[in-house]
């Protein structure tokens, strides 16, 4: 769609209709983000809801300013640096990671939502959670995917009763056409509307959330790993408001979220490392074909990996400023061959402010990336030109596969985005377990400013691939010359360092085999990433844009369509 009035684009017509109602009766951007994203807790709770946490960047046309909320999961005050090893040293398995109270974060979204709603909205959390509350007693109709996603899970689901009661009724995932009802979470939505985010953080559904962590209830003849939450963790969140990380790209101004967070600074140091690209080979980004332009794309991505696994992470100190440097940019694109991958992995750089040594790297090791890819992004822009981009999440599909017993949601399984161990024997890791720490995420709501106005805005879904789709759908409209559904739509690569896919619009056609001749390493995926972006090409003017096909799809709506 185009059109003007305001916009939103996300992965479910439910929840965009929802945004386009709050629009329609004077809600803000943020208004319209918590209303969506309460309403995807009941439409789609395999991959976000108040049992998870996420990332809020927001334009705030009054102040004219980009700034963020910080909203991810916490480890409690009993997690250490050896929580996710065995008796004898090892790292635990990461299935049996996922599974448990171990895994289970202090859950960020409710605190978001309030935030968002004191910072920057018109109504109240009661009014905006309303309607996720009539869905979730009304009920939805369930599709194909909804279904597909549920007997996919549905092994792990059918360990926990509370989860099989809901998901699994009669033992068997839902159905299609069956009308998904869940009086659980509607009375937990209900106590949120009338006691606020205090009914999590210091009421009943916390003492419930705490007694699930630290006391899974299991079928028969299983058990799974327990966890140390505590009330006084739930106590102790908070959600941070932090300044975002900016970057300049084609005189634009690239706004994103800083640590934990490594979206932002991964997706600026790929945007860094094409332009270095372009000076080496004296050919513009634009001027490329498919080949020379994915090529490109993989060795940054793969080079921004290293980067990031090294040196980003909920620490102090993570150097930035220097990440981001123009500097740093040109000396880790000494290695670039425009007729031949960079081995992989590729070493992590030292961002040390001296950028002079050209000589040649030698492939290192930089860490895994456990990141699952069940997430959600929308993004909304309202009639004052505020825009929202809200990444959230809870973690795993499903998450921890643990719905709170009698109120109805699942909990997320954050934790496990820690590194279990040190990858590197000697090397200090920024992203080992430690209580009250926020593990890494790849999560990247970005916003892009162009002479003072917003002018694009895009996140999306999929683990460690959301930071390689979000840049190539920026790259795709500003570069390559796609419209908005163009960039969104377009075939996708994501070489990441310890890995590598592409999907079947690439590998398997020339563009593909040429690729694989000079050497890029990529496995076949049949979607990678699932993104939303919102296009404002003039002031009053929005067009948002979904998937035509990944992920089932999405949902674009204006508020006052444009007539063809």
């Amino acid at each position: 769609m185009t059109g003007s009035g305001g916009a939103v684009a996300s992965v479910d017509p439910v929840a965009s209709q929802v945004a386009i109602d709050v629009l329609k009766k004077g809600g803000t951007a943020a208004d319209a983000a918590v209303a969506a994203t309460a309403a995807l807790n009941v439409v789609e709770p395999y991959a976000t809801g108040m049992g998870g946490g996420g990332f809020f960047v927001y334009y705030d046309a009054k102040n004219k300013q980009v700034k963020t909320l910080d909203g991810r999961e916490t480890a409690p005050k009993s997690m250490t640096e050896t929580s996710f090893l065995e008796a004898d040293g090892t790292p635990m398995n990461f299935d049996k990671a996922v599974n448990s109270g171990l895994s289970v974060g202090v859950p960020g979204n409710p605190a978001i939502w309030q935030a968002a709603l004191d910072r920057w909205g018109k109504r109240s959390l009661t009014d905006m959670l309303a309607p996720a509350q009539r869905i979730a007693e009304r009920g939805f109709v369930v599709d194909e995917a909804f279904s597909a996603a549920t007997a996919d899970n549905a092994k792990r689901f059918s360990m926990f009763p509370a989860t099989a009661a809901v998901f699994l009724p009669g033992g068997e995932p839902v159905q299609p056409g069956t009308v998904l009802r869940q009086p659980d979470l509607a009375k937990t939505l209900g106590l949120l509307r009338k006691d606020g985010i205090d009914a999590l953080y210091r009421g009943p559904i916390g003492k419930a959330v705490v007694d699930t962590v630290n006391r899974p209830k299991t079928v028969d003849g299983v058990t799974v790993p327990t966890g140390g939450m505590t009330t006084a963790d739930l106590h102790a969140y908070r959600v941070l408001r932090k300044d975002p990380v900016v970057s300049s790209y084609r005189g634009m101004e690239v706004y994103g979220m800083p640590a934990p967070s490594s979206g932002g600074i991964a997706v600026a140091e790929i945007l860094n490392l094409m332009s270095a690209y372009e000076k080496r080979t004296d050919t513009a980004t634009s001027a490329t074909d498919d080949v020379q332009y994915l090529h490109r794309f993989a060795d940054a991505s793969a080079t921004a990996f290293a980067d990031r696994n090294r040196w980003v992470a909920d620490v102090e100190g993570v150097p930035v400023k220097e990440l981001l440097s123009s500097g740093f940019a040109a000396e880790r694109a000494c290695g670039f061959d425009p007729e031949k991958a960079a081995a992989r992995p590729i070493a992590f750089g030292e961002p040390d402010g001296s950028y002079t040594s050209c000589g040649p790297v030698a492939p290192g090791k930089t860490g895994g990336v456990n990141e699952g890819s069940s997430t959600t992004h929308l993004t909304v822009a309202d009639k004052w030109g505020n825009v929202a981009s809200y990444t959230s999440t809870i973690e795993a599909f499903g998450g921890s596969g643990m719905v709170v017993p009698g109120y109805g949601f699942l909990l997320n399984n954050q934790l496990t985005d820690f590194e279990f161990t040190a990858p590197t024997k000697g090397v200090p890791h920024p992203n080992l377990p430690a209580p009250g720490k926020r593990p890494r995420s790849s999560m990247a709501p970005t916003i892009v400013l162009e002479n003072g106005r917003p002018v694009f805005a895009a996140g999306a879904a999929g683990g460690s691939t959301i930071i390689t789709t979000t840049a190539q759908i920026l790259l795709g409209y500003v570069d390559r010359d796609l419209t908005p559904v163009g960039a969104v739509a377009a075939p996708r690569i994501s070489s990441r360092n310890t890995g590598a896919t592409a999907e079947a619009r690439i590998i398997d056609t020339k563009t593909g085999a040429a690729l694989k001749a000079m050497g890029q390493p990529m496995t076949k995926a049949e979607a990678i990433g699932r993104a939303t972006a919102i296009a404002m090409p003039a002031r009053g003017v929005f067009t948002p844009a979904v998937e035509p096909t990944r992920g089932g799809g999405g949902s674009a709506m204006v508020v006052e369509p444009r007539k063809r």
